[in-house]
């Protein structure tokens, strides 16, 4: 479990509920008549932590702290990397056939863009280099989605 210090995570003690009470087990009449067990719950994320390993209460309540920074920590770093994990799977494509750019058919001297669904035939062309009118498509494909991006963000 990684260790938190205080400055990574900070937590209120308003969001704390502490209770204290006798621990068990053995250690006899010592365990058994101070309230030295402490149980920390956090209260926005319902963690709760028990701690009576000391036979003090100060001790115990100070590491059941310390415990509940570490779990919080955990927890906040799995979900930064859960979202992390989802961004980057947004990102990568599935690898299918779906996900197609552009197709090269020499047979029929066909060249076909998916993204933007404009077919030339012009193939033996392109490979020489012409390619001006399918970046002109292009160009004006990813000009017009901006355009529309930059309107629907603005209109209310």
């Amino acid at each position: 479990m990684p260790e938190a210090e205080d400055i990574e995570v900070q937590v209120n003690e308003s969001d704390l509920e502490t209770d204290v009470f006798r621990a068990s087990g053995p250690g006899g009449q010592g365990v058994n008549t101070t309230d030295s067990a402490v149980r920390i719950t956090h209260k926005p994320s319902g963690l709760v932590v028990v701690c009576r390993d000391e036979r003090s209460q100060i001790k115990n309540k100070a590491k059941a702290i310390k415990v509940l920074k570490s779990r919080l920590l955990e927890m906040e770093q799995e979900k930064q990397d859960s979202e992390l994990r989802t961004t980057r799977k947004a990102m990568v494509g599935s690898g299918d056939r779906s996900e197609k750019i552009r197709t090269y058919n020499f047979p029929q001297n066909r060249m076909t863009d998916h993204r933007i669904g404009l077919t030339l035939h012009q193939l033996d062309q392109a490979l020489d280099g012409k390619i001006d009118e399918m970046v002109s498509a292009l160009r004006t494909h990813y000009q017009t989605e901006a355009l529309k991006a930059e309107t629907s963000e603005t209109s209310p």
